[in-house]
């Protein structure tokens, strides 16, 4: 299974969107896990964060996945531990924060062909937006 394709290709784009978006993008890939994972294996993504501190800020995992295009995954709020995630992935995605090592990270369960994606992360300082990008996640992912 192709986890990660065309990477610098998929980073422009990203960057370019992120910025149409409002995200501030200051993550930095310091481990991207395996190129190929096997159905039924766990895909474990880390991102080390520089120039902020975690705590204070929001942060969104999306897959990219051909004509799907961007699907929220979820979220974490690191200072609280908060996290909300989209009701399809619930039982199979955990987003967790190492505020020690500035790090965000993303697991993923019990993969399937239908996994087969690039994986972002993106942050938010904007309280407000995050809540409504979280919002719309929601109602995406529940097909309302």
């Amino acid at each position: 299974m192709q986890v990660l394709g065309d990477v610098e290709g998929l980073a422009n784009l990203l960057h370019d969107l992120a910025c149409e978006m409002g995200v501030l993008s200051q993550v930095q890939l310091v481990q991207c896990g395996p190129g190929a994972v096997k159905p039924g294996e766990t895909l474990t993504l880390t991102y080390a964060v520089s120039g902020v501190s975690i705590s204070t800020q929001y942060y969104f995992w999306h897959q990219i996945c051909g004509p799907q295009g961007l699907e929220w995954m979820g979220w974490l709020y690191p200072c609280s531990g908060g996290t909300n995630y989209a009701p399809s992935l619930q039982s199979r995605v955990t987003i967790s924060g190492d505020t020690t090592k500035n790090q965000i990270s993303l697991q993923l369960r019990s993969l399937t062909a239908a996994d087969t994606a690039a994986y972002y992360c993106a942050r938010d300082s904007d309280t407000e937006q995050s809540q409504e990008w979280h919002k719309r996640g929601n109602q995406a992912s529940q097909g309302l």
